[in-house]
């Protein structure tokens, strides 16, 4: 059994600007559990919750969206999965 390397010739990774974190940038931003518009941003279309490396987040406000929209689920302001089965 022989194993062939991969041939990565021609491809380039390019890596777009790095993203900043929106709470970081205005201080005037709170996370907040009550209000599930600004929570949405942070939560897919089949209800999962964004990760940081994509949300742009740093780590702490991502802990902080993260366990409002815990809270937001239980308190049912968001739902926890989509409403179509597919």
């Amino acid at each position: 059994m022989s194993f062939q390397k991969k041939s990565f010739k021609g491809k380039k990774r390019s890596f777009g600007r790095r993203k900043v974190c929106r709470f970081c940038a205005d201080k005037n931003l709170k996370v907040d559990y009550k209000d599930p518009s600004s929570l949405r941003m942070f939560v897919t279309e089949r209800g999962k919750i964004v990760p940081r490396r994509i949300s742009g987040n740093c780590a702490k406000h991502q802990r902080a969206v993260a366990a409002a929209i815990k809270k937001a689920r239980n308190i049912a302001l968001l739902p926890f999965s989509s409403t179509g089965v597919s």
